[in-house]
């Protein structure tokens, strides 16, 4: 595979690609790290399928079961847990709003293999060709023996999942360099682990979203739309984003979550890093043990099993500049 300075090469590798699952790998939120990349996929022609590994609990909720540990978001439906957690339902709404008649899924979080099942099933029902991943973070680039892993578990399961689906295409996609510093991850080693996947033939390079992009400004009204909605239970990962996009910096807290942490919002934070997912996965030394999992719990006993047996543990570092 090669590629030309003027091509950004995920884009070059979708140019193919005619039906894609677009999902959130590391649950709530995740989704609309999306949202971008979902309008100008959709621009270029292409039909787009969303999906969420979700912290909603779903089956509290009056979506449509469609399979199991899968459903079907729809714009009337309503959480009936008293929660008010329902990001998918209301990213649904706003790009309705927009006039975006989206198809959106979310699963439970589950285990691997039932997830695996789960997206096999969209895969068959809308003949999918491709499934991109996205992380709003940078945990998922953990390879499961540095210091500080944040919060792997729906990112990792996720990554699985799809690894072993039927998709012809699989990518991942990162977003939101610095913000898992709040989680204790390294991003010194983030970028080690770049390079890694680089020397194997895995990274697809970069590119990145601003304020005047039309994608940016609808990115930044889903995210308020959704802050709005789910007041006291907004998103610290992507208002990280949007405060990046909107051009603050430093220990700048656009909501009241973070108040009391110290955060580093920052200009690589609108990046996108991309990925043959494949490639990724190969390169996490916990797959093994986690990858026949039917539940989240199992996937944390085994990755705590991992941990456990671990003769050397890469320490964090401060990146030397």
């Amino acid at each position: 595979m090669s590629f030309q300075l003027n091509q950004i090469p995920l884009f070059d590798c979708l140019k193919n690609s005619q039906s894609i699952l677009l999902a959130g790998a590391g649950g709530g939120f995740d989704i609309f790290a999306g949202i971008p990349l979902y309008l100008n996929l959709v621009q270029q022609g292409k039909k787009v399928i969303l999906g969420n590994f979700s912290f909603t609990w779903l089956d509290r909720t009056s979506s449509e079961k469609v399979f199991p540990y899968c459903y079907k978001i729809r714009n009337g439906d309503s959480d009936l847990s008293g929660r008010n957690y329902f990001p998918e339902r209301y990213l649904k709404l706003w790009l309705g709003q927009k006039g975006y008649d989206t198809t959106i899924y979310g699963f439970n979080r589950i285990g691997v293999q039932p997830l695996k099942d789960a997206y096999n099933y969209l895969i068959e029902q809308h003949d999918i060709d491709t499934v991109i991943l996205v992380d709003g973070g940078t945990d998922s680039l953990m390879f499961g023996d540095e210091e500080g892993l944040g919060t792997p578990q729906e990112d990792s399961c996720s990554m699985a999942a799809v690894y072993q689906s039927e998709a012809a295409s699989k990518y991942l996609l990162s977003i939101g360099f610095g913000v898992d510093h709040f989680h204790g991850v390294s991003h010194f080693r983030f970028l080690e682990n770049v390079a890694a996947i680089a020397k194997d033939g895995g990274y697809l390079g970069l590119f990145q979203v601003t304020k005047e992009m039309e994608e940016g400004r609808m990115y930044q009204e889903a995210v308020s739309y959704a802050n709005q909605k789910m007041k006291g239970m907004e998103s610290i990962v992507s208002n990280s984003i949007i405060s990046a996009l909107e051009g603050e910096y430093g220990n700048h807290h656009k909501i009241r979550r973070t108040k009391g942490s110290q955060l580093w919002i920052n200009p690589l934070m609108t990046i996108y890093w991309c990925f043959e997912l494949d490639k990724v996965v190969e390169k996490v030394k916990y797959y093994e043990y986690i990858k026949d999992s039917n539940t989240i719990a199992e996937l944390n006993v085994s990755l705590v099993a991992y941990r456990q047996n671990l003769l050397k543990i890469k320490k964090n570092k401060q990146i030397p500049i």
